[in-house]
């Protein structure tokens, strides 16, 4: 039966979730039942393709990549794929009427990486953070405001800020493993060679503003979508008070992590919080 394979591909998301990041899984988990499945579907999606590009490295990624997209497309269009991750993705897709231009955009950003490794200009660097992190952030809001034109629109820029500083901390917590593993520089102007406290400092500035911004976006989202949103927001902001007092050379020679037990302590505080309406 359809159902099956449907519940089957849902259940492959979750997975992908789970395994993959755990953090992130931890704070979906706190999203309503309506609206969890959907956002396991999305990261299913965006995990893969990103897969395809940071760690195959004994295979052809550019034929990988070529493949995905071709069933990506495939799959968008005939609302079923054999590839469970992009048919659960497609019914996600479907469900909340996210504008192809935001897939598009993802799917450029990722294969900027297979061809790209320095971003010297701003602009290229602000291309590249839209694709691959603004229009997730994006993509996830459809589904948070369940379709809802204008409260799509009013919460647009903070849910693209948001995106950007989550991605702008792992850039910054995996400066090792881009820079040494994958020969990649997402920061313009920043010498990671010699990665020093006033770049870092710039760097740290740069993501409290989209933290800012971001968080602005989070009391307006609905109850469904606000207790997972504020939890996934209070660990990437606790790993970047991490980064932020951590010295760059450490930086550079390690990723820096947010131990479990802390984890758990901001859940338990990001609940009280949220119970009380203080978010």
């Amino acid at each position: 039966m359809k159902g099956t394979f449907d519940q089957v591909s849902y259940e492959c998301s979750k997975i992908v979730t789970e395994r993959y990041s755990t953090s992130f899984a931890l704070a979906t988990k706190m999203l309503h039942s309506s609206i969890r499945g959907h956002i396991y579907n999305i990261y299913g999606f965006v995990r893969f393709a990103d897969e395809i590009v940071d760690t195959f490295h004994d295979y052809e990624k550019q034929v990988l990549f070529d493949k995905f997209e071709q069933e990506l497309e495939a799959a968008l269009k005939d609302r079923i794929s054999l590839n469970p991750i992009l048919n659960s993705f497609q019914h996600t897709f479907h469900t909340y009427d996210i504008p192809k231009h935001l897939v598009n955009s993802f799917m450029k950003s990722m294969r900027m990486d297979l061809v790209k490794n320095i971003y010297r200009t701003d602009t290229e660097y602000k291309e590249y953070i839209y694709g691959s992190a603004d229009v997730v952030g994006l993509m996830c809001l459809k589904v948070f405001v369940k379709g809802d034109v204008e409260a799509y629109d009013h919460l647009k820029e903070s849910a693209m800020a948001l995106g950007s500083a989550f991605q702008k901390v792992n850039f910054l917590r995996d400066v090792k493993a881009d820079f040494e593993e994958l020969n990649r520089s997402y920061f313009p102007n920043t010498n990671l060679k010699e990665l020093d406290e006033t770049s870092k400092k710039r760097i740290v500035e740069e993501i409290k503003a989209d933290f800012k911004l971001g968080y602005k976006g989070i009391i307006g989202l609905p109850n469904e979508a606000k207790f997972g949103v504020y939890t996934a927001y209070k660990y990437y902001y606790k790993l970047l008070k991490k980064l932020q007092n951590t010295p760059s050379l450490e930086i550079k020679n390690a990723r820096i992590r947010v131990p479990n037990y802390q984890k758990f302590g901001l859940l338990a505080r990001s609940y009280v919080k949220y119970k009380m309406k203080l978010v």
